[in-house]
């Protein structure tokens, strides 16, 4: 009783012989895909999507060409930027894909090897299901994996010194070295490791490192990449109000507001009756004496440069102009909050609250330069910046586009490292101990949970194995070699693949580093998505119809979500 069946037309009719009763219990316009069949489709979806991103993992790494749907290209081998423009409709592909962009918010880097550690646990669970192991067993077996590979990546850790610039650089170069920007990457190191001592502050010993909000990236198509620099104070897209005003001031006092420098207009709209020419005159008189009622106020702690984020009335230019004052108007909310950082400005909201502790002085140069056919503002030379802008030069928009990203994800690896000083090897060396470690305890490990174990420690074998199979080598030998070297002594887990010539290296030698908790949060989120997906046993896909009945095909409407998307 209970049978489902996907009948059009007449209710439910309820026989006497119940086993024979046909209910309907799910609109005809839906696909419903249950057990085996939906665990398989999820399983060949992860891998779907991790086989797309598989060959740009490693300092030998291709890249990707993706059209946008406004027709504009995209060139990178960011795992999360790809993603992020494939249009997938399998539900379970959509799944890793989201996979990607918790791993960029959370750390900023490792996107790519958590797709494909996440597709490779994803594959090694298959032939489990299909000699009928329970997917919970499964899943209880890969969790307790992610304790003991947490425990492991724990032990082959080590402390790095925050003032060893050098140690630093390494670290950041190797997380770049995957990149398109590889070939500039002493230059992206400094940029990297320049904005993040920038924007670093340490309040009653809490660390923050906001480079989203005060570490501001400029593209500039034109130049080369050599002249990208990290400024020490903020440049914005502005030119100043008045052409008389001056676009060079050494030492600027600056004071920045978020009012507006013109007659305000009134909250509901209103009717004024004049009876009289002069009364007309008194109104005028009237909105001329509130604005220089304003810029006496500003005007009283002597500024040198004005900004607000609002309008600036061309009454108020005028007495800013007499006063020897340069003004800039309507700065975005962000800009400003950059500039009150560098500067150590106050934002004034009301115009007669100006105190002179709001007065930013710390600024050492303003200037005013036309770049191609823009002028930009520059407030440079601050002393201890709190904000940083990052100028890019470049031959064209995709070459910035793909540095820029480069260059976050190297940030973000700065930034781990400020607020965690802990390294792992990298080159696939703590993947390796990882899964060396799993087969290992496996042994110990009774009843059917073993299985489990030796799944994941195959699975984690996949970043050294794409490593070789990415340079070229002979991906067996190589991958057999570094897993006995790992397994014949306890000091051997530094050992990884050097990805640019395809041979076994230490890791230490060779300089090649990862953040601790980039890794952490790659096997967290692999694993847990993982289980997650295992654990689907029922696909119902309802899609409504928009278009009438006569254009649309109900088969059509339902079959997009169950099958397509591979």
């Amino acid at each position: 009783p209970g049978l489902l069946q996907q009948t059009a037309g007449a209710p439910a009719q309820i026989s006497p012989n119940m086993a024979q009763a046909p209910v309907m219990v799910l609109n005809t316009n839906t696909k419903r895909e249950s057990g085996r069949k939906a665990q398989l489709g999820n399983i060949t979806a992860g891998k779907a999507v991790a086989d797309i991103i598989r060959t740009t993992l490693g300092p030998k790494s291709m890249l990707k060409m993706l059209l946008d749907p406004t027709g504009g290209i995209v060139m990178t081998n960011d795992g999360n930027a790809i993603l992020r423009e494939v249009d997938v409709s399998h539900p379970g592909a959509k799944s890793m894909v989201e996979l990607a962009r918790a791993q960029d918010e959370e750390v900023g880097d490792g996107t790519t090897s958590v797709i494909v550690i996440a597709g490779e646990m994803l594959h090694c669970a298959e032939p489990l299901l299909l000699r009928d192991f329970h997917p919970t067993v499964l899943c209880s077996g890969y969790l307790k994996c992610l304790d003991d590979a947490l425990g492991i990546l724990e032990s082959v850790a080590f402390p790095i010194d925050l003032n060893n610039r050098s140690e630093l650089a390494s670290l950041v170069r190797s997380s770049i070295g995957t990149k398109f920007i590889s070939r500039f990457s002493d230059l992206m190191v400094d940029l990297a490791l320049d904005a993040v001592a920038t924007v670093h502050t340490e309040q009653n010993g809490r660390k923050e490192i906001d480079i989203k909000r005060y570490a501001k990236v400029e593209k500039l198509p034109g130049g080369d990449i050599e002249h990208s620099r990290v400024l020490k104070g903020v440049m914005v897209n502005k030119d100043v109000t008045h052409p008389k005003m001056k676009r060079r001031i050494e030492k600027p006092r600056i004071l920045l507001l978020d009012c507006t420098l013109e007659y305000k207009k009134n909250e509901s709209a209103t009717s004024v009756e004049l009876t009289d020419e002069s009364q007309w005159e008194a109104l005028l008189k009237q909105e001329e004496d509130w604005v220089a009622s304003v810029c006496r106020d500003i005007l009283a702690v002597k500024p040198d440069v004005v900004i607000t984020e609002k309008g600036v009335s061309d009454l108020a230019q005028h007495f800013l102009v007499k006063a020897g004052v340069t003004c800039l108007r309507r700065m975005r909310k962000t800009d400003n909050n950059r500039i009150a950082r560098a500067a150590g400005a106050t934002i004034v909201n009301r115009p007669e609250e100006i105190k002179e502790s709001d007065v930013g002085t710390r600024c050492g140069l303003f200037e005013v330069t036309k770049i191609g056919d823009e002028y930009f503002t520059f407030f440079v030379d601050c002393e201890a910046p709190k904000a940083c802008t990052i100028l890019l030069r470049g031959a064209s928009k995709d070459v910035l586009n793909e540095v820029e990203r480069n260059l976050l994800d190297a940030m973000s690896v700065a930034r781990n490292i400020y607020q965690n000083p802990l390294l792992v090897p990298g080159g696939g060396a703590c993947e390796m101990a990882m899964s060396v470690g799993l087969s290992e305890k496996a042994k110990s490990v009774e009843g059917a949970l073993q299985w489990p174990y030796k799944a994941a420690a195959q699975a984690f074998e996949v970043v050294p194995r794409t490593l070789a199979q990415n340079c070229g080598c002979d991906v067996v030998r190589i991958v057999t070699e570094l897993r006995a070297k790992h397994a014949a002594a306890e000091g051997n887990s530094v050992w990884g693949i050097d990805g640019e010539k395809g041979v076994l290296a230490d890791m230490r030698a060779l300089g090649v580093w990862e953040p601790l908790v980039v890794k952490q949060q790659t096997v967290k989120t692999a694993v847990e998505m993982t289980s997650m997906l295992l654990r689907i046993d029922d696909i119902v896909s309802g899609l409504q119809r928009t278009a009438p009945p006569k254009e649309s095909k109900p088969e059509a409407a339902g079959g997009e979500e169950g099958e397509g998307g591979q």
